[in-house]
């Protein structure tokens, strides 16, 4: 293939490598997922147990 000469195969492969790790990074952390806070109560209920 007369169009790569300049390129090795090592040199490609390290540049598609790093090009598919850039990609899914920043799809990674693109999202921002909105934090949920939740007070949770503890509320102890006494059972009267009538025998």
């Amino acid at each position: 293939m007369p169009q790569m000469a300049p390129l090795s195969w090592l040199s490609l492969f390290i540049m598609f490598c790093l090009t598919f790790m850039i990609f899914n990074s920043l799809n990674f952390y693109s999202f921002n997922y909105p934090i949920k806070i939740k007070f949770i109560k503890k509320m102890s209920s006494k059972i009267n147990w009538k025998w």
